[in-house]
């Protein structure tokens, strides 16, 4: 075992010995895999529809002629006419990005700058190539429920 080579003074933290400093090193290098391996790119990836039904609140939580981002349920809905919604992902179809906001019957991507049409998914401008997958919506005694049996 080697001594460091500057001894500690009582005004300055010890120095680190080339062992203690490797070991930082290594372990510094296996939290980083850590991290790559759980930051969800390169595990299973998450569905871009719900697989259960899911309650949205209110329906008149969204307006006639309007759209609303469920940004933590990864859902837009849009009620085209009194009483007919329309719900689709808000996953966009080009990196699997999380839509940041709808305005103007737009779903707006953050990531590349992908926009959807709120009331069709359809594709307004790319990098994105595919449509908004469609989500069964309905409303259900004054509440939005979304997903499969919806």
């Amino acid at each position: 075992m080697t001594t460091p080579s500057c001894p500690p003074s009582p005004a300055e933290p010890p120095c680190a010995s080339r062992r203690t400093v490797l070991r930082g090193a290594a372990l510094a290098g296996v939290a980083g895999l850590g991290a790559v391996a759980c930051d969800g790119k390169t595990g299973p990836k998450a569905s871009a529809t719900p697989t259960a039904p899911v309650d949205l609140g209110a329906a008149d939580g969204v307006p006639v002629g309007q759209a609303r981002l469920f940004r933590e349920e990864r859902l837009v809905v849009a009620q085209t006419a009194p009483g007919e919604y329309k719900a689709f992902s808000a996953v966009c179809t080009h990196a699997g990005c999380v839509a940041d906001k709808v305005e103007n019957g737009k779903v707006r991507c953050p990531c590349h700058g992908s926009e959807f049409d709120a009331n069709t998914g359809k594709v307004l401008q790319g990098p994105a190539g595919a449509p908004l997958p469609a989500v069964p919506v309905k409303a259900v005694g004054g509440k939005l429920i979304a997903g499969p049996e919806a």
